[in-house]
């Protein structure tokens, strides 16, 4: 694809004017009453904007642009006038944009797209559940190159974000008017361009330390070209990266090598000089910004700024504000201190936290000791009192007697444990008429109440019991003594 030699002419027009840009008068607020509106897609654009369209030489269904930046909060509607060149007609305070400065990577990051995107009639919804709303073409060729995912990223009403560059309502009516009105006039493709912030010199030194940089410098490439010649770049991708107004006799691939590309001689000349005073103005920002950081807000810093907008409005409206209000510059040395004092608070918390474990420790194991000392306090109470106390066992007396009774006898050890009969149950025990009987014999009688073996001795052995029984004397009692000693010592635990 070529450009026209009418375009290079052109080009080389506006390279020669000085590539200034119109100043003019912007407001946010549409004109529009949404109360009488009838059709949201047959709205008609007010006599003010009709009058205004005139004065700047245009056509009510010419060719539009629209342009985003992020940092400033701002969706621009450019027109194409009478000479083809396009002139800002409106710029709208953007209601509210989620995320941070830089592109979307995939689904669910919260990132509004950054870069270039076609949008065909196609991409109007006039059913969106936000009022209206219109398709960014999210993902395009390069976000698919860089793999790059997410869906359903809109322009749209309800003044609410989830990636998403959200107007008001009556803002969204008139932009939507603007798309509408061009498509009737013929224009196929409407360029959308999305910039993280208007490329200046100035800017682009504050955010030099982004991550972001050098796909910004990318996109840079693009800002240029139109900032030189007030038309919309042709765009294409190759390499994984976007280029602008190159002229080739082979296709482009997103993915693949670029193929031989040429830049026309008369825009590569304006973009030489537009270039050198850009390189003057960037050493002086340079100057400038030395030693600083520009501290990007969050999405949450931003909220809180423009808080204020959504008293009495529904939950839904939620304005964030622009990053330019929330944002802070600061020098290294701040920031060294900032960081210090963070890490200082951090430590504190770290401190405070060990100071709660160690104190609830400490009340847990005075609780602890509390409770055994009131238990202790109400036992011994209680004991004063006789309450509780279990009496004394005393000792048996007649437990000596068994435990000396049960003491095993040498017998014992000898049977294995078995008892042994006491004496008396075998021993002959002598009697009045036995020695009656051996006197009556001619022996020697046994004394009246003399006895053989002392009351209630007890004999261990028959041997024993032989050794000690005190005979009287005489025959009859030598043969009883003989006869009680034959006896084995068995038969005496004999029954």
């Amino acid at each position: 694809m070529r450009l026209t030699v009418l375009a290079a002419v052109s080009l080389l027009a506006v390279a020669a004017a000085g590539c200034t840009n119109e100043t003019l008068d912007s407001f946010d607020k549409a004109d529009v009453d949404l109360k009488r509106v009838s059709s949201k897609t047959n709205y008609q654009l007010s006599p003010s904007v009709l009058s205004k369209m005139s004065a700047m030489n245009m056509d009510r269904a010419s060719p539009i642009m629209l342009r985003i930046f992020k940092e400033e909060g701002r969706l621009e509607v450019w027109k194409a006038d009478r000479s083809n060149r396009f002139q800002q007609l409106r710029s709208y305070k953007i209601c509210a944009w989620s995320g941070k400065l830089g592109p979307k990577m995939k689904e669910g990051d919260r990132q509004a797209p950054e870069g270039f995107y076609p949008l065909s009639k196609a991409n109007l919804n006039p059913n969106s559940s936000y009022f209206l709303a219109i398709n960014t073409g999210f993902p395009n060729s390069y976000d698919r190159a860089q793999k790059a995912s997410g869906t359903n990223l809109m322009i749209h009403g309800a003044c609410s974000s989830s990636g998403c560059y959200s107007m008001t309502d009556e803002q969204m009516l008139e932009i939507f008017a603007f798309a509408r009105d061009a498509f009737g006039g013929g224009q196929s493709t409407i360029q959308l361009q999305a910039f993280p912030f208007r490329m200046t010199a100035e800017n682009m030194a504050r955010h030099r330390d982004n991550p972001n940089i050098e796909f910004w410098k990318m996109l840079k490439v693009g800002y240029d070209h139109f900032e030189v010649t007030k038309r919309p770049p042709e765009v294409n991708v190759c390499e994984k990266k976007y280029v602008f107004n190159q002229q080739s006799d082979k296709p482009f691939s997103a993915g693949g090598a670029c193929p031989a590309m040429t830049t026309p001689g008369a825009l590569e000349s304006a973009l030489a000089s537009y270039n050198k005073t850009y390189a003057a103005s960037y050493a002086t920002a340079m100057r400038k910004y030395n030693g600083t950081v520009w501290i990007e807000p969050s999405e949450a810093q931003r909220k809180a700024i423009v808080a204020d907008q959504r008293k009495g409005r529904e939950l839904a409206y939620a304005p964030t504000g622009n990053s330019l209000d929330a944002g802070k510059l600061m020098t290294e040395r701040e920031i060294a201190e900032q960081k210090r004092k963070a890490e200082e608070a951090e430590q504190r918390k770290v401190e405070a936290a060990e100071r709660a474990v160690r104190e609830a420790e400490e009340a847990k194991n005075k609780a602890a000791a509390d409770f055994a000392a009131d238990v202790a306090a109400e036992k011994a109470e209680k004991l004063a009192k006789g309450e509780g106390a279990l009496p004394v066992p005393e000792q048996n007396p007649g437990m000596a007697a068994v435990e000396k009774k049960e003491k095993k006898s040498f017998w014992q050890t000898l049977t294995g444990g078995s008892q042994p009969r006491r004496v008396e149950e075998a021993r002959p025990v002598v009697t009045e008429n036995a020695g009656q009987a051996a006197f009556q014999n001619g022996q020697q009688p046994v004394k009246a109440g003399e006895t053989a073996i002392a009351a209630n001795k007890t004999v261990a052995t028959n041997t024993e019991a032989v050794a000690t029984l005190p005979v009287a004397g005489g025959e009859a009692g030598q043969q009883v003594v003989e006869e009680t000693a034959k006896k084995p010592f068995w038969k005496f635990w004999q029954k």
